[in-house]
């Protein structure tokens, strides 16, 4: 099984940056890929970034030019780094693990607010 630790999260003003971390353990050589989702106040969970384990990333155009997604892989850490952030940034981010086996893992979510 694998676990996930986010943080990060905090308050931040409007253009201003956030790094979040997201820790993996355990059965880590079963991790496909590691994605970071959001899920603001009265909206569905949306995927951000993602990040698979020959390094190729993606990202939502929302976030495209902002955000950067990376792996340290002598931590079992990925990272999302938030630059000119705004106020519709503003959500609960959660990490997950993408299995070999098909089953996704997540973390138990950080943070974000931005104020205007």
């Amino acid at each position: 099984q694998v676990q996930l630790v986010e943080s990060g999260g905090g308050l931040v003003q409007g253009g201003g940056s956030l790094r979040l971390s997201c820790a993996a353990s355990g059965s880590i050589f079963s991790i496909r890929a590691m994605t970071w989702y959001r899920q603001a106040p009265g909206k569905q969970r949306e995927l951000v970034a993602a990040i698979t384990s020959g390094g190729s990333t993606n990202y939502a155009d929302s976030v495209k030019g902002r955000f950067t997604i990376s792996r340290d892989n002598a931590k079992n850490t990925i990272y999302l780094q938030m630059n000119s952030l705004k106020p519709e940034d503003t959500a609960v981010y959660y990490c997950a693990a993408n299995s070999i086996a098909g089953t996704t893992i997540w973390g138990q979510g950080t943070r974000v607010t931005v104020s205007s």
